[in-house]
C-alpha cells in the first residue's frame, strides 16, 4: 500500500515539475514580448536606423530615427495619397540611454532651434532575433532597418 501511494505522489510530482516548465517557458515568452526582464544594455544601437511607417487615408507617414553615437536625426516624411506629392522635417537633437531605455529629444529642425522639442521615450526590445523601439506613451513600434530589410 505504501509503494502504490508514493508510486502516486512520486508520478504527479513530477506532472506538476513538467507543467511547471511549460508554464515558465509561457511565461517567459510573453515577457519577451512585453519587453520586461529583456537584458539588452549591451547591445549596440550606435549606426543603426529604426521605421515606423503608419497610413492614413489620405497620407502616409514613414518616420526614422538614425542614431550615431549620442546623437539622433528624426525624420518624418509625409506622402500625400491625393497629389503624390511628400514632405519631410528633420530634426536633430541627442539621445541618452539607460538600460533598454532610450530617451530622444530633437530640438533642432533643419538647422534652427525649435521651441518645443520631438521628444520620444523607446524601450529597446528583441523579439525573434529582431530589434524593436517601442513608444511608451503611444505604443508604437519601430524596427531596426537592418533587420527589415533582409532576404
Amino acid at each position: 500500500m505504501k509503494k502504490i501511494v508514493f508510486g502516486i505522489l512520486f508520478f504527479s510530482a513530477l506532472g506538476v515539475k513538467a507543467q511547471y516548465g511549460t508554464l515558465n517557458e509561457i511565461l517567459n515568452r510573453l515577457e519577451e514580448r512585453k519587453g520586461i526582464n529583456q537584458h539588452l544594455e549591451n547591445v549596440n544601437i550606435d549606426d543603426k536606423k529604426f521605421v515606423f511607417i503608419k497610413d492614413a487615408d489620405d497620407h502616409t507617414e514613414r518616420d526614422f530615427i538614425i542614431i550615431k553615437g549620442n546623437n539622433a536625426t528624426y525624420v518624418e516624411v509625409f506622402d500625400d495619397k491625393a497629389t503624390g506629392e511628400s514632405s519631410s522635417n528633420v530634426f536633430t537633437g541627442d539621445i541618452i540611454r539607460k538600460k533598454n531605455i532610450v530617451s530622444l529629444r530633437a530640438n533642432i529642425l533643419e538647422g534652427k532651434k525649435v521651441p518645443i522639442p520631438v521628444t520620444k521615450t523607446l524601450l529597446l526590445t528583441r523579439q525573434d532575433n529582431i530589434l524593436y523601439l517601442i513608444d511608451v506613451n503611444t505604443k508604437d513600434r519601430w524596427i531596426d532597418e537592418a533587420s527589415y530589410s533582409k532576404k
